[in-house]
């Protein structure tokens, strides 16, 4: 049987100064070798008798360790750590408080065992060498004295707990409640003024005994009341208490049979409000003081869930209320209120705790519950079901998915829980789409593969996504589809576009982690086109998003979106914006250059279907090298398709050099060397045909006679040099490693070198059909030191091309036998 007395939760607090929940264990006390001395450990529950340590502390005699209300006991580690253990029965709390103080020769009747922080010498002297702290009477006439007292305890953590001691072993703070009435009812200012003091340092003498009288039924207005009379408002107190009993009145939407948790319930709230509304706001300082009142609210949330979770008949009734179609329309907004505010305490509990319960909930029908909800006209109704919807999908997504799935063999896609979802996001009335945007990250953790890979089933990914592009997928992409029918997008106001980016955000995000689902959805529905038509909007922000949805499909390099971007023409609308775009140098600017050079790096069949439809109008763009480098590229792949025997040359001629840093080639260079004729094939497959006419991206079509004249006047000069490439193509044959050799090759372009200066002020629009323009292609002799491109990016694969540069005239035989291993 467990020893329910040991079992313990872990808490450690975080920098937002709440405490995380890190797990519930047993805790026992021992000797530990390693940290020399008696300690604390904590092993999980879960693992049984050798379970995981989830704590292991030593009990270090300088270390001041807290006991509150009973069950906890609260230290510090080390600075700004500190730790919790939430006891389930107060007899295993005594039995480890009592081998603490054992440890620090403590007696096991104080409730903090050492001062938080050191003081000098001499203040420690004087404070240790009196008995304690005498306060002075509870009289009206001696409440500035007292007042002055609290003020000058504070600093020192020696007299803050000799203080504690005397308030709260004299039952001072009911004396001062009643010099608090007194006053009140004889109108003395200047005594309500020393009590808001007095009340306030109590409260920054961070004791848990002190919070236990001070938030009782009797004594906790009281206390409020106190608090209201500011000296710095200038006589004008607060109304705190009016707002507390007339304003603020409890309301019980289900009937709570258990006193104890409607008290419990009550002194939490108003605790709470103690905490953000009547106390001023806290100094760095005294933030670290009033740990113990953030504690105090903590723990009070997690036993109100654990009551109400164990309260059968209280949830019965509550669900039965929610879906019953008799409840009216107010009553129905009190339980949706409540159930919220429930769900929000449940993020107290730890994370195995937290599942149980919304598990517990969804037995009990909360999402068809949330369905009734969610249909409703109120707005703040809605509100409130979209927030219980994101605790549930946030703590459990899997268990969302299977009633979403569950729920499509009965219903029409139309009253789907997610297609709902999918509608209230479209149908934000919120000129800012704040709605929106929160179901829309809902949507993101249901689609996401990521979070569907831990569960047990293992076909959750397969069945939910297949789900998802067959009931849903059309719901989501119908106010893009039914935006993007022309050239421009039919409505381009503001709000409108906020959407559309935001469907594009999902649509981005399924690219990136979705397969074939995805893959066959943009293909078939031609989804890609009507997204590019958003490239045409006055909003840039749009017009960003059609781009990166565009670059994410292209950084996957699937040749068969490249096929269908090319079948297409879709780069079309791209260099439309690009033309659009002009002179500015902008966000615009600096995304389709990006785009474009990525294409020049690492999509050949890409880069030849760019050069020969769009190069007329992208040649006079000379402020990046960028369009340059793409013609570049495409002269050198049609080079060698062309030339099988200089290709088969450089292949030798690599085998043979070395680098400077002697490494391996990198693995794209490899990749871009070693692609076989099926796939050079397959890339010349896709690209239109060229026999008599080119076909326009706009749709007409051109002579080819201007493309193709620099390509002949190409290969013949090829042929000429036939006889060069055999002679050395034997001497690289014959190479023995003691010559770096020297040979001449012919490239096609020009030999003007291209303008680095800022973008033209007019670019014409794209023709294909164009050569390289300028000076007509010449023969170029170039050596193993002389690079054919002048960005840096492209260093290491020039390099490939023309043998490389190597710094030895006689490369060594163990570092040639590397290269060509």
């Amino acid at each position: 049987m467990t020893d329910t007395r040991r079992r313990v939760k872990v808490y450690t607090l975080n920098e937002d100064r709440q405490w995380d929940d890190r797990g519930t264990g047993h805790v026992s006390s021992g000797y530990v070798e390693r940290l020399k001395g008696m300690s604390l450990l904590v092993r999980a529950e879960s693992d049984g008798e050798s379970g995981s340590l989830l704590l292991e502390s030593k009990i270090n005699p300088n270390t001041a360790y807290q006991k509150q209300q009973d069950t906890l006991i609260v230290w510090s580690e080390a600075e700004n750590y500190d730790l919790a253990l939430s006891f389930q029965e107060k007899a295993g709390c005594d039995e480890i408080w009592e081998k603490i103080c054992q440890v620090q020769g403590k007696d096991p009747s104080v409730d903090i065992t050492q001062e938080l922080v050191d003081e000098s010498e001499e203040e420690r002297f004087d404070d240790m060498s009196s008995p304690g702290l005498e306060l002075p009477p509870c009289e009206l006439g001696h409440l500035e004295e007292l007042a002055e007292l609290v003020a000058s305890s504070l600093p020192s953590p020696l007299r803050r707990e000799k203080l504690a001691l005397a308030v709260e072993n004299e039952g001072y703070i009911r004396k001062l409640l009643e010099l608090f009435r007194q006053c009140e009812d004889l109108e003395n200012a200047d005594g309500l003024h020393h009590l808001y003091e007095i009340v306030k340092g109590i409260f920054l003498l961070n004791r848990t005994a002190l919070f236990e009288v001070m938030f009782s039924e009797e004594c906790i207005m009281d206390v409020i009341g106190c608090l209201e009379h500011d000296p710095a408002l200038g006589g004008l107190p607060r109304r705190h208490r009016d707002f507390l009993t007339k304003t603020a009145r409890f309301k019980e939407v289900i009937p709570i049979g258990d006193p104890e948790l409607r008290a419990k319930i009550h002194q939490t709230y108003r605790v709470q409000y103690i905490q953000d509304m009547v106390l001023p706001t806290p100094s760095v300082f005294e933030e670290n003081m009033l740990s113990t009142l953030h504690s105090f609210i903590f723990f009070n949330k997690v036993e109100i869930v654990g009551m109400l979770q164990d309260d059968e008949k209280f949830l019965t009734d509550l669900f039965a209320q929610l879906t019953d179609e008799a409840t009216d329309d107010d009553k129905r907004h009190e339980l949706v209120n409540f159930l919220k505010e429930f769900c929000a305490f449940s993020q107290t509990l730890q994370p195995q705790n937290r599942d149980t319960f919304f598990k517990t909930l969804s037995n009990m029908g909360i999402l068809p519950a949330l369905e009734v909800i969610l249909g409703m006209d109120d707005v703040q109704v809605r509100g409130a079901a979209t927030d219980i919807f994101s605790y549930l999908v946030e703590c459990n997504p899997s268990m969302v998915r299977e009633f979403i799935m569950q729920e499509s063999q009965q219903n029409d896609d139309d009253i789907l829980l997610i297609n709902l979802i999918i509608e209230h996001m479209i149908c934000d009335s919120d000129p800012e789409l704040g709605g929106a945007v929160q179901l829309m990250g809902l949507l993101r953790t249901l689609v996401d593969p990521e979070n569907m890979m831990a569960t047990a089933n293992k076909t959750e990914k397969t069945e939910f996504l297949s789900f998802f592009y067959k009931h849903c997928m059309h719901v989501l992409s119908a106010p893009l589809l039914a935006n993007t029918t022309d050239d421009k997008p039919s409505r381009d106001d503001f709000q409108t576009s906020q959407l559309l980016a935001l469907i594009l955000e999902l649509l981005t995000f399924c690219v990136e982690h979705h397969t074939y689902h995805i893959k066959n959805y943009i293909i078939n529905k031609d989804i890609l086109r009507r997204v590019l038509v958003l490239t045409a909007s006055q909003h840039a922000f749009l017009a960003l998003c059609a781009l990166r949805f565009m670059r994410r499909i292209i950084g996957l390099k699937d040749e068969f979106y490249n096929r269908y971007i090319m079948k297409n023409f879709l780069f079309e609308p791209v260099v439309k914006a690009f033309l659009s775009n002009g002179a500015r140098y902008n966000l615009m600017n600096s995304a389709i250059i990006e785009m474009f050079e990525y294409v020049r790096v690492d999509v050949k069949s890409l880069t030849a279907h760019i050069v020969e439809n769009y190069w007329k109008a992208l040649e006079d763009v000379n402020y990046v090298q960028t369009f340059k480098g793409l013609k570049l590229r495409y002269e050198q792949q049609r080079e060698r398709q062309d030339n099988p025997k200089l290709d088969s040359m450089r292949s030798i001629l690599r085998n043979h050099r070395f680098r400077r840093d002697a490494r391996t080639l990198d693995d794209d260079e490899e990749m871009w060397f070693n692609a076989d004729e099926e796939e050079l094939e397959d890339c010349e497959a896709v690209v239109p045909p060229s026999d008599n006419k080119i076909t326009k991206a706009s749709g007409g079509t051109a002579e080819n006679e201007d493309l193709m004249d620099p390509i002949s006047k190409f290969m013949e000069r090829k042929k000429l040099k036939d006889s060069d490439d055999k002679e050395v193509l034997g001497k690289s044959s014959s190479l023995s490693g003691r010559q770096s050799p020297s040979f001449k090759l012919s490239f096609s372009g020009s030999t003007t070198k291209t303008s680095l200066s800022s973008p033209p002020a007019s670019l014409r629009p794209g023709s294909p059909g164009s050569g390289a323009k300028g000076s007509p292609p010449t023969a170029a002799t170039v050596t193993t030191k002389v690079g054919l491109v002048d960005y840096p990016d492209d260093d290491e694969e020039d390099e490939e091309d023309v043998g490389g540069e190597s710094k030895e005239e006689t490369p060594p035989l163990s570092k040639k036998s590397k290269l060509s291993s």
